[in-house]
């Protein structure tokens, strides 16, 4: 099983922009250092959610010149916001630039604020990202010679008469992940042999606080769309290795009640942030003509079931040995989400610390056991 590092931390001002980058950065280098295998950029503008989030293309490439290990995924980038051209050119040269050590995570929007201020109609974010990822995966299969490449999908327009420069290392693209939410992007999925982000929920319900049985059923139906696409044996593996189930608040402590206590803090401080970036997008909603719901409540049982890990490291390695009994082949988790407080960097820097010395050994055990196991019955 891989382990992944989801950047994300915020900032509640211009005086913060700069600090939360830089302990961004240090908490990249420290989850290479301590045994995590990929960070992962979120896409997002205007809302003070991870500050390099308003490029993470540039921010990734910046981290590729200090992590030398690493993977590099999107989660995941806002197709409807990206010029399709732009996008599948800087997709094909980070791609390049990374030895192929892309997870490109695609999805269709979030916000209305961050839909108008890039001109994007939010009703119609939906059909532009799947239309811009068609684009873009035409321009990656283009060959010098063949026919231009045209589109026009009533916001962006133009023709590619020769090809993207450069190629991409991976062929034929670099490595899309899809959100296997409904049935349309389950079979793409399992079509294209793409690694898959699979929910701990049942939209529209996203807290219904029993995420391993989500994850158990959602996955279920698309390790059997994958494997009955027809793709060879290691094409299947390969999927599997990057697909993904996601942890949005991560925290470990000595003991399952100091976890508790700590976690309740955390997402006190989160939720406060969250419901002041969500007056702005109500702002914003009116502009656009779309009334959503209100921003779920971090502080309730059925988001922490569903979107939380926490205790002591003895729990937590239980609790992800049951996804990797599963099949899932990576675990995104992020360690420092919500305003970068003192106390939130303290928290940050003895999960991370417990992760590494005493999680990461309890996976390796376990795995060394199953590997006996099975060596056994054969």
């Amino acid at each position: 099983m891989h382990f992944s590092l989801f950047l994300t931390s915020r900032s509640r001002g211009p005086e913060e922009d700069r600090p939360v980058m830089e302990a961004m950065v240090e908490h990249a280098t420290d989850a290479e250092q301590k045994g995590f295998d990929a960070v992962f950029l979120p896409d997002h503008h205007f809302t003070g959610y991870a500050p390099p989030a308003s490029d993470p293309f540039v921010f990734a490439a910046y981290l590729a010149g200090r992590l030398e290990r690493m993977h590099f995924g999107f989660s995941v980038q806002t197709l409807a916001l990206h010029h399709p051209v732009r996008f599948a050119e800087r997709l094909a040269l980070l791609d390049q630039l990374t030895d192929g050590k892309l997870l490109v995570g695609v999805g269709s929007g979030t916000t209305p604020e961050e839909m108008i201020g890039f001109g994007v109609k939010y009703q119609d974010s939906s059909r532009l990202a799947n239309e811009n990822l068609e684009i873009a995966e035409r321009l990656w299969a283009k060959k010098p010679g063949d026919e231009p490449v045209i589109f026009d999908n009533g916001h962006y327009s133009g023709a590619v008469v020769s090809r993207i420069v450069p190629t991409p290392y991976t062929r034929p693209e670099p490595r899309v992940m899809s959100v296997a939410a409904r049935p349309t992007s389950v079979e793409r999925a399992a079509k294209k042999a793409q690694p898959a982000f699979i929910l701990g929920f049942t939209p529209p319900v996203i807290d219904s606080g029993n995420a391993y049985e989500q994850v158990k059923k959602n996955f279920a139906t698309y390790r059997t769309a994958l494997e009955a696409a027809g793709h060879s044996d290691e094409t299947v593996a390969a999927a599997l290795e990057w697909t993904t189930h996601s942890y949005q608040h991560v925290h470990i402590a000595e003991t399952d009640e100091q976890a508790a206590a700590e976690m309740d803090i955390i997402l006190e401080q989160y939720q406060e942030t969250v419901e002041h970036e969500y007056a702005a997008n109500k702002a914003a909603e009116a502009i656009s003509g779309v009334d959503l719901r209100p921003t779920p409540d971090a502080r309730t049982e059925g988001y922490k079931g569903t979107w939380c890990l926490y205790g002591s490291p003895e729990t937590v390695a239980a609790e992800l040995q049951k996804y990797a009994d599963l099949g899932i082949g990576n675990v995104l988790m992020a360690f420092m989400g919500g305003p970068l407080t003192e106390e939130r960097r303290r928290f940050t820097r003895q999960s991370m610390q417990l992760f590494s010395e005493r999680v990461l050994p309890l996976m390796a055990a376990a795995g060394e056991t199953a590997e006996a196991e099975k060596a056994a019955v054969l």
